[in-house]
């Protein structure tokens, strides 16, 4: 499945997310199932199997990993963690353990500052990463914008963890 041309917008990765949450919101409107109630059966399943397209497209379009992802496979560039991991730097992979290490220290000791001092480090990083694709894209890179996909992943799964300490620590 194409996401942009499910949603009818331009296929990259500097999308306008109001533009694309406005053809998402028309789109569902014009697929609701209330305005299929009394069609014929073959009807009612396709339009119910086109809102489910539309809302994963709207899914993959604002979350910034999964429209890379898109953008590739378009592209015609393999994306799986295999693929994406073998492009990591050493020294990269060495920052991630150390964040970790100290992150899994902090939640033991119950330090709800440095969980968030850590999550705001992490951000940044996604954040410059986030603006390094979007530059990779726009100039026409796709193999080389794995690397930092993989990096972007990584920074996903710290801040999910960040959130659940989070939660743990302040209930």
């Amino acid at each position: 499945m194409d996401p942009f041309s499910t949603l009818g917008i331009s296929p990259k990765f500097d999308v306008d997310l109001q533009v694309a949450e406005r053809a998402h919101r028309e789109l569902s409107r014009a697929l609701h199932p209330d305005r299929y109630a009394s069609a014929p059966a073959s009807e009612r399943h396709s339009a119910l199997v086109k809102a489910i397209e539309v809302n994963e497209a709207w899914r993959v379009v604002r979350d910034p990993i999964r429209r890379a992802e898109a953008l590739l496979t378009l592209q015609g560039v393999r994306v799986d963690d295999k693929t994406a991991q073998g492009g990591l730097r050493s020294e990269f992979l060495m920052q991630m353990l150390e964040l970790r290490e100290a992150l899994a220290e902090a939640r033991v000791s119950r330090d709800l500052n440095a969980v968030r001092a850590m999550a705001a480090d992490v951000e940044t990083r996604a954040k410059r990463s986030e603006e390094e694709l979007a530059s990779g894209f726009a100039t026409g890179q796709g193999a080389p914008l794995i690397s930092v996909l993989a990096e972007m992943r990584f920074y996903g799964r710290f801040l999910d963890e960040v959130g659940a300490i989070e939660d743990d620590l302040t209930t």
